[in-house]
């Protein structure tokens, strides 16, 4: 038996699957008029700091199935929100027996959830969680990172990344998801070109946005 099938994790994230389910039909009427196109980092998690934005299930059984199969011993997330995908990565670790899971966030209300959804879990333990701005908290870790989950403020995507790259092993995996999004580009231009060292796909995560996978040649 997997860790995914895990009674514990299972009822963690069937509950979290449902809360955001419940809380996505009041966003809009929440946010109707409010504009956070040229907010800073930290005001758009703050006014943002009790959703959701989750991976889809699919998605998280991808990533779990992608950190099986990689075996990395530090896997890095960028963008924790409410802890969903980190669930998701840290039973990978769990089940291939050693690694541990490094994971940011900016808001400190999402910690404070996402570290009770860890331990409601089960998977607290492998888990480490870094508060504040990514560029600073991931500025110390050590290498080597065998896998990076990119889905926090799309901007940062390609600052994350290039802060990353001399403690990403050779073969190692980076994910980004919501590549859609136009505040992605210039990181999918990055990857995209091999002078950067990079073979990078893109395919559909949901109906209307894509994943881009990139392994460090």
């Amino acid at each position: 038996m997997t860790t995914l099938a895990d009674p514990n994790v299972t009822a963690a994230l069937d509950r979290m699957y449902s809360e955001s389910v419940e809380q996505m039909a009041t966003l809009r009427a929440r946010f109707d008029g409010v504009d956070l196109s040229k907010a800073t980092a930290q005001e758009r998690a703050d006014a943002l700091s009790d959703v959701y934005m989750p991976v889809t299930p699919e998605a998280g059984r991808l990533l779990y199935a992608l950190v099986r199969a990689t075996r990395p011993e530090t896997v890095v997330e960028f963008g924790m929100s409410l802890g969903l995908s980190g669930i998701h990565l840290a039973a990978a670790v769990r089940d291939n027996g050693a690694g541990r899971v490094v994971t940011t966030e900016l808001s400190a209300a999402k910690v404070t959830a996402a570290k009770r959804n860890f331990a409601d879990a089960g998977v607290d333990d492998v888990i480490t969680v870094l508060e504040g701005d990514a560029l600073q908290t991931l500025a110390g870790l050590d290498g080597p990172v065998g896998f990076v989950l990119l889905d926090g403020w799309k901007e940062l995507y390609l600052p994350v990344l290039r802060l990353l790259e001399p403690r990403l092993s050779s073969g190692a995996l980076v994910v980004a998801d919501n590549t859609n999004m136009p505040d992605t580009q210039p990181y999918l231009d990055y990857v995209r070109e091999p002078a950067n060292g990079y073979v990078s796909v893109n395919f559909l995560a949901r109906d209307s946005d894509s994943m881009e996978l990139s392994c460090r040649a």
